[in-house]
């Protein structure tokens, strides 16, 4: 049996990397013969650290043989059928699960966050992904619009992140200027977004007063790249003390700096679930649907920052540091409500796989 998995991958991005090795992980564990296919923008370097074969996204010829090969193409996961991005994006998405049906051959959607789709987009997924056996969405808001979309059941389940296990690792970061006196440690993960700029002396104040009011050692992780690591830049800048830019590393290195972690102050969705699966408070900055809908699916106690979708008001001085004044004398209480929480989204992570292994037994989900 083949499995071809299309999504955002070979870009850098930790987060859909983690993603992406969650998923090979439970498909060699679940299917043990079969063989897993990814479409990746590196497929070199795809195929060599996960061990797998990798086709180039963007060869055409190869993606069509690729998917004429496959008994199953994944779609996801991650946010993939929007156009929020670009429609380009959105057309390229779902014209591989719409090639996929053409071709007799099994698609799901899998584990993703869909829309915002404006009218054309809702047009386009209603139209390419009609043929799909089954459909997996990490958020109740994703349910509703692709259920108004498509003739199938749609089921909520969870990123399959909250599966992700790190291994342990001695966290020595003296080589960064964090050593064993820079505890207690938070973490900040921040993206480009649109409004960022006007409220980057929020994310500087906020630092501020984690450092100076409670000896916070403040690292930015740039899981994005050197575009994340652009923005915590420009950020650092603005502050009165001193944060540390951490560099780019490795998925594990990264998962744990966010376990070692007080603290995380992030936009980055997958930031956000790494500190949830280890019961890491954190506050966060809903830039996308996804982060506020993670947010409701943890029923998370915790007010954002600041919200950037839909566009909120900028805080002032004192309504950051109540912010962060909440976030550091709740820390307890949180860290207990996540570790429930993430028990319980950890098993309708799982339930992505057990949708697909009824899509491959030929069942209906």
């Amino acid at each position: 049996m083949r499995l071809l998995i299309s999504g955002y991958y070979g870009f850098g991005n930790l987060g859909d990397e983690a993603l992406l090795e969650v998923i090979v992980s439970q498909l060699r564990t679940r299917y043990p013969y079969g063989q897993i296919d990814v479409l990746s923008a590196k497929p070199e370097e795809t195929a060599h650290e996960l061990r797998v074969e990798a086709t180039p996204r963007w060869d055409a010829k190869a993606v069509r043989q690729a998917i004429g090969r496959a008994d199953v193409v994944i779609s996801g996961g991650g946010g993939l059928l929007q156009n929020a991005t670009s429609l380009r994006s959105l057309v390229y998405y779902a014209g591989i699960i719409r090639a996929a049906t053409r071709a007799n051959r099994k698609a799901m959607i899998f584990a993703q966050s869909v829309g915002p789709l404006d009218f054309w987009g809702k047009a386009l997924v209603k139209e390419c992904c009609k043929g799909v056996s089954a459909a997996t969405v990490r958020d109740a808001r994703s349910v509703e619009l692709l259920r108004s979309l498509l003739p199938i059941g749609v089921e909520h389940t969870a990123d399959p992140v909250f599966l992700y296990d790190a291994p342990e690792e001695e966290l020595d970061l003296s080589i960064e200027g964090l050593g064993p006196q820079s505890d207690p440690l938070v973490t900040f993960s921040v993206r480009k977004a649109h409004g960022m700029k006007e409220r980057l002396d929020v994310l500087a104040h906020a630092a501020d007063r984690l450092a100076q009011v409670y000896g916070a050692r403040v690292a930015f992780l740039p899981l994005g790249g050197a575009p994340d690591a652009e923005v915590s830049t420009l950020i650092i800048r603005k502050c009165k003390t001193a944060p540390v830019l951490l560099p780019e590393c490795s998925l594990a290195r990264a998962a744990n700096i966010i376990r070692r972690s007080k603290a995380v102050v992030g936009m980055r969705l997958h930031a956000l679930i790494l500190a949830a699966r280890y019961a890491i408070p954190f506050l966060a900055i809903p830039y996308d649907p996804k982060v506020s809908a993670l947010c409701e699916d943890l029923a998370y106690p915790l007010p954002p920052l600041f919200t950037l979708d839909p566009p909120g008001p900028k805080p002032e001085a004192g309504q950051i540091d109540l912010l962060v004044d909440q976030l550091w004398s709740q820390r307890e209480p949180v860290s207990q409500h996540l570790a429930g929480a993430a028990e319980r989204l950890r098993a309708l992570a799982l339930r992505n796989f057990e949708v697909l292994d009824r899509v491959v037994e030929g069942k209906n989900p």
